[in-house]
């Protein structure tokens, strides 16, 4: 009883319902194949916990955000101001993980060409990713910063670094960005469970981007396989984990709808 206790772990999960359900037809089976008498398995089934929703930041709570890293901490000992800025700007502008923009190096950073080269990851998959012009200015200042501090420069070198040269920690973004979140006065009020986190400026990239499509009249429906791969998806199921529904998007797709509705198509 213990030790499937302890498999199936003390916080009711998700997981935790999929091990049990497992466990379940294991024991079922054994049963009736006179391997064990009865299942260990508890009676009580906790409830499954609400979904998570995940934060999707609007356009003006991302300017909120970057204007706030120059006064969010008195002391900057690692995490200085202007790196942190480019790369919150990186993670949104790229639709990045964090892990993805830390593990960036020099090499794989083409500034001339405007690309950000993300190697093999989640998906154990490399893609080259064409970034704006705006991200790319932003790049380039940070390079030059970066240069101007005297960190090392070689091919293999990380781009993103400390105050010290060093590679930066993902714990040590999080951590700052929670600062930085409450600085910004951002936070949720429908009531999750769970505040924006660094990761939800990833679903921000996605979700804004749909917009933008759907402002310019453009086929959203046609572009999103191209947005699953630039985002490094190896399909569309995995993005639409990213497509919450927010009612900027809400709006700009039922405005679509009665425009195809009354026989306008997508103009």
């Amino acid at each position: 009883m213990r030790r499937v206790l302890s498999f199936l772990g003390r916080t009711t999960t998700r997981y935790w319902h999929r091990q049990y359900s497992t466990l379940k037809v294991f024991y079922r089976y054994a049963i009736t194949r006179g391997h064990v008498s009865s299942s260990p398995l508890p009676i009580t089934v906790p409830k499954l916990p609400p979904p998570f929703v995940p934060y999707v930041y609007s356009v003006d709570e991302v300017r909120r955000l970057l204007d706030a890293t120059a006064s969010y901490r008195k002391t900057h000992r690692v995490l200085e101001p202007h790196t942190f800025r480019v790369l919150l700007l990186t993670l949104y502008g790229a639709g990045l993980r964090i892990s993805e923009a830390l593990s960036l190096k020099i090499g794989d950073v083409d500034l001339s060409e405007g690309s950000l080269l993300i190697r093999k990851t989640k998906f154990y998959k490399s893609r080259l990713l064409p970034i704006g012009s705006d991200l790319k200015l932003a790049l380039l200042r940070y390079a030059t910063l970066r240069r101007e501090s005297g960190h090392a420069e070689s091919a293999e070198s990380p781009f993103f670094v400390g105050r010290n040269g060093r590679s930066l920690k993902i714990t040590t973004v999080q951590g700052a960005f929670q600062k930085l979140r409450q600085h910004a006065g951002i936070h949720r009020s429908d009531g999750a469970r769970q505040q924006p986190r660094l990761h939800d400026l990833r679903h921000a990239f996605v979700v804004n981007r749909m917009i933008a499509w759907y402002k310019a009249g453009a086929d959203v429906q046609r572009l999103l396989p191209k947005l699953s791969t630039y985002v490094g998806h190896v399909d569309l199921i995995s993005t639409q984990h990213y497509m919450t529904m927010t009612p900027a998007l809400l709006q700009q797709a039922c405005r679509r709808f009665e425009r195809y509705a009354i026989g306008g198509g997508n103009e």
